[in-house]
């Protein structure tokens, strides 16, 4: 199982982080071990040493068949379900390795940093590209997002991935965070909605 993210994907988000309105001319990609993955409701314990954590709110998909350089066109029959999933980011460490133009895998991929909810079919869904989602964290809602501001949309990023990975059964795709990112706490409680179904809860210790 492989475990792919998008940078940069929301235009708002982009302002928040960089300061400037912009579409990155390609995807931006990178990946995070299976290890990473947090389910089942199951607790997420900020890592000690790594400071500031924060929180990004993403639509996932989940891969449904294999598939390799898969057109656009068809990019739709290789996934059968979304969710909401947090996107745990060490911003502290994130920002060091920026500067040094380093890879993000230690700021993105520590054990727990994957949070996923519960799976829904698409087909639940009108439109994938139409999804309202949002993080509310002891009770107060902190991010939300729509997958129709997506800067490149599910079909473009399962056909751009396939151009370079085999993508299986079971492969997941959290397709970037909208504005609104933040850090947690000790003892927070997260809950992820999609639309008004709650798909995603746990807490942090």
């Amino acid at each position: 199982m492989k475990i792919f993210a998008v940078g940069k994907n929301y235009i708002l988000h982009n302002k928040e982080m960089e300061g400037a309105l912009y579409k990155p001319e390609e995807p931006v990609i990178f990946t995070k071990a299976d290890s990473a993955l947090l389910k089942d409701g199951k607790p997420f314990f900020p890592p000690d040493d790594l400071g500031r954590i924060d929180y990004e709110t993403e639509l996932v998909v989940r891969i449904c068949r294999l598939g390799k350089s898969i057109p656009q066109r068809f990019a739709h029959r290789y996934y059968d379900a979304v969710t909401v999933g947090i996107d745990f980011t060490a911003r502290d460490l994130q920002s060091k390795l920026k500067q040094k133009g380093l890879p993000w895998e230690l700021c993105k991929g520590f054990d727990g940093s994957a949070a996923i909810g519960e799976w829904v079919d698409v087909g639940k869904f009108r439109d994938i590209q139409a999804i309202h989602f949002h993080l509310d964290i002891n009770g107060k809602t902190v991010q939300e997002g729509c997958s129709s501001d997506m800067l490149y949309k599910v079909d473009e990023l399962i056909a751009y991935i396939s151009r370079w990975f085999t993508l299986k059964t079971g492969d997941i795709l959290y397709t970037g965070t909208p504005a609104g990112v933040g850090p947690v706490s000790i003892n927070d409680h997260l809950v992820g909605w999609l639309e008004e179904r709650k798909v995603l809860e746990f807490n942090v210790k």
